[in-house]
């Protein structure tokens, strides 16, 4: 599983390096998290606000377009909160299910106006860590769990705005289109805002 991460990862970094007619950018970015998990087969939960890290790249195919991959951690999952007689949420006793990433999205990037791009394109996602912790705001309570599937297929889709300097801000909307059980209508929805800087 290393080696396909590896693989794909090198794959995505350089795709396309050979046509570009400019400069390949290299960069790196960051942000938060709003997870959450979809579907006709499973019930309410509350967000899990985690974070992404990672780096990016893009190789300019004309002025206007480009191709933008990526390798990023994601961390996602959910929170079952804990409620008291009064229905009021405790949030000293939430439970974190907590499922991680390594995402490998590769963004078609179209340019609007200077600086501001739209981008789209499928997103290669592959399990690195699920667990359940029962003491999130301390340490010690997590429990391994291995009931997600290692490889989901997703797109991914969003809005970037980079200045002259190399720095970019960023919203995106991440959808996993593989089942997160085998055979069950669940699925990982993600919102990611972030900031960047491009070198």
């Amino acid at each position: 599983m290393k080696k396909s991460i590896l693989v794909i990862a090198i794959a995505a970094l350089g795709f396309t390096t050979a046509s570009a007619q400019e400069s390949v950018m290299f960069g790196v970015k960051g942000g938060v998290n709003f997870a959450d998990i979809t579907g006709d087969d499973f019930g309410d939960a509350e967000s899990r606000t985690s974070f992404n890290l990672g780096l990016v790249g893009e190789i300019p195919l004309s002025n206007k377009v480009s191709i933008q991959p990526e390798v990023l951690y994601s961390g996602q999952g959910f929170d079952v909160v804990e409620r008291d007689q009064d229905n009021v949420f405790d949030t000293d006793g939430n439970i974190e299910y907590q499922l991680d990433y390594i995402q490998v999205p590769v963004l078609a990037k179209f340019y609007l106006v200077d600086g501001l791009s739209l981008q789209a394109g499928p997103s290669f996602n592959f399990k690195v860590s699920e667990e359940i912790d029962y003491k999130p705001l301390e340490d010690g309570g997590d429990v391994d769990f291995d009931e997600a599937e290692d490889f989901e297929f997703g797109v991914a889709s969003g809005l970037e705005y980079k200045f002259n300097n190399g720095f970019f801000i960023q919203g995106r909307y991440n959808y996993g289109f593989t089942d997160l059980i085998k055979d069950r209508d669940i699925h990982n929805s993600v919102f990611q805002a972030g900031i960047g800087f491009m070198f």
